[in-house]
């Protein structure tokens, strides 16, 4: 996916990642997007495409269930990006499990630094 990076796209990105994060507090019920952290939002190129990075602790199992929970959620959430956005196209939505807190700042169980 080739990210955008002008100016309006930044700002979009961050507007539709604070109020993903909203709902997700606010207005969203389901019991496997509990401590859920949205992390980032990348646009593509055209704005069609929004790559949306969580974390949450947990291993492997948590990872897959909050991400079953997001993918579930998808529709919900667009349509509330809708009604608060009020875009001509608003871009379709996919989340990625964003490992980077886990690699740098937690440092990962069993690995050792030299």
């Amino acid at each position: 996916m080739k990210s955008s990076g002008s100016r309006r796209s930044i700002r979009l990105a961050d507007l539709i990642l604070r109020e993903l994060a909203n709902m997700l507090l606010e207005e969203v019920a389901d019991p496997r997007l509990e401590l859920v952290s949205l992390t980032g939002v990348k646009l593509n190129a055209d704005i069609s495409i929004a790559l949306v990075s969580f974390t949450v602790g947990g291993g492997p199992e948590r990872r897959k269930e909050a991400l079953d929970g997001l993918n579930k959620a998808k529709g919900f959430l667009r349509s509330g990006l809708a009604k608060r956005l009020e875009l001509r196209a608003l871009p379709d939505l996919r989340f990625a499990h964003d490992d980077f807190l886990e690699d740098m700042v937690y440092a990962k169980p069993g690995r050792q630094d030299s």
